[in-house]
C-alpha cells in the first residue's frame, strides 16, 4: 500500500458519505449562531437580563470587534473579495462540472459562510453608524444571529439533499 491510497483511505474523498463532513457541518453552523459578531450571544442574553457591566462588557466587545471587522474590510476588503470569488468560482467549476465531491462539499460548507460574512459586514456597519448602544445593540445582534440561522437552515437543507443524491446516485452506478 502506497502513501497516496494511505492518505485518500484516511480522508475518504467521498464526503457526503463521511460521518465527519456532517459533524464539522454541523460544529459550523453551530458556533457561527453563537457567536455573533465575535461576541458570545449568552452575553447579549446576560447583557439583557443583568444591564450594568455586563451591558458595558458587551458594548466594549461589540465595539471592539465591529472596528477591527470594518477596518479589515477597508483594508484589503477588495483583495479577499477577489480571492472568495477565485476560490469559491474553482470550487463550484471543480466540484459541480467536473464532478469532484471533495470540492462540492467544500463549496457547500464555504459558500453560505461568505453569505454570513456580508450578512456580519453589513451588521458592524449599521451598529457603527446608529452608535447602537443598549437595546437597539442587542435588537441588532439578535436579528443578525436570525438571519445567520436561517443561512444556516438552508444552507444544511440543500447540502443534505444535494448529500443524500450524491450518495444514492453512487450507490445505483456502483461508483
Amino acid at each position: 500500500m502506497d502513501i497516496y491510497s494511505s492518505i485518500f483511505e484516511l480522508i475518504d474523498m467521498r464526503s457526503f458519505s463521511n460521518l465527519w463532513y456532517w459533524i464539522a457541518l454541523a460544529v459550523m453552523w453551530s458556533t457561527s449562531s453563537h457567536w455573533v459578531l465575535g461576541v458570545p450571544f449568552d452575553m447579549v442574553q446576560r447583557a439583557r437580563r443583568v444591564g450594568g457591566q455586563a451591558e458595558i462588557d458587551l458594548e466594549d466587545l461589540v465595539r471592539i470587534n465591529t472596528n477591527r471587522l470594518l477596518y479589515i474590510a477597508r483594508m484589503s476588503g477588495i483583495w479577499l473579495l477577489a480571492f472568495s470569488c477565485f476560490v469559491l468560482s474553482t470550487l463550484a467549476i471543480t466540484g459541480f462540472y467536473y464532478e469532484l465531491e471533495i470540492a462540492q462539499a467544500v463549496f457547500l460548507l464555504g459558500f453560505p459562510m461568505t453569505v454570513v460574512g456580508v450578512l456580519s459586514l453589513s451588521t458592524a456597519r449599521l451598529i457603527q453608524q446608529e452608535n447602537a448602544t443598549g437595546a437597539l445593540l442587542r435588537k441588532r445582534l439578535g436579528r443578525h444571529r436570525l438571519y445567520t440561522q436561517l443561512v444556516g437552515v438552508v444552507s444544511i437543507f440543500v447540502t443534505a439533499m444535494w448529500g443524500m443524491y450524491q450518495n444514492m446516485s453512487i450507490g445505483v452506478l456502483g461508483g
